[in-house]
């Protein structure tokens, strides 16, 4: 029997190349994954980052699956898979965010900054170019994750790191839209897939198992 496919989308200055641990575990559990990457990042670093262009990216991931998928996201790429999902909903499963949990609209993204440059520093990923960095703030700018997220029709699970200093409206999150699940992985940072891999995957299979006893497409 088939297995539902995930797509991963990594979060700034990083790539595809952060869901290793995530796509070996999912491969040899028989699924089929897509790990992307975003303008201005991994095989793409030649481009300049856009929100549109970001969810082009994802677009092409998604049609390229046999059925609809599980879309993850860490950290930017999970802004980008909620906006995805809620203008897409139709052609995906659901969606897990993970270290995407503040609402960015009119507050300072000092702290995301932080966050992708400890990515960068502990993947060795990414390069120095801090211009894709200013291009994803600008995109962001104005975007409000909790107006899309009350608006999605999709399952969502929610995945931080208990030390992640992108959680502090996790709460809110869940309060926007009932049926969201929220998983916090003691000890874990920003990069939470990264910190707590097998805690991480866990969620991920989990998440497929409700899929596939809701029937329907849900081919877990």
């Amino acid at each position: 029997m088939p297995r539902r496919p995930i797509v991963f989308v990594h979060g700034t200055r990083t790539s595809s190349a952060i869901w290793r641990r995530q796509v070996d575990a999912l491969e040899r559990s028989g699924h089929p994954t897509v790990a992307l990457d975003l303008p201005g990042h991994g095989r793409r670093m030649h481009e300049r980052f856009s929100l549109e262009g970001a969810l082009t990216a994802i677009d092409e991931a998604v049609d390229a699956c046999t059925e609809a998928p599980l879309l993850v996201g860490l950290s930017l790429g999970g802004y980008t898979s909620l906006a995805y999902a809620r203008r897409h909903e139709a052609k995906i499963a659901g969606v897990v965010l993970a270290g995407c949990s503040t609402e960015i609209k009119g507050k300072p993204l000092g702290a995301y900054r932080r966050a992708a440059a400890a990515v960068t520093s502990a993947l060795r990923v990414g390069g120095h170019n801090w211009s894709v960095v200013t291009d994803m703030l600008a995109a962001l700018e104005g975007y409000s994750p909790l107006a899309d997220l009350r608006r999605t029709a999709v399952p969502v699970w929610l995945v931080n790191g208990s030390r992640d200093p992108l959680r502090m409206d996790e709460r809110r999150y869940v309060e926007a839209r009932p049926g969201t699940r929220l998983t916090v992985v003691p000890r874990a940072g920003h990069d939470v897939n990264a910190h707590a891999p097998v805690a991480f995957n866990r969620v991920l299979l989990d998440a497929l198992q409700e899929l596939r006893q809701r029937g329907g497409l849900a081919i877990a």
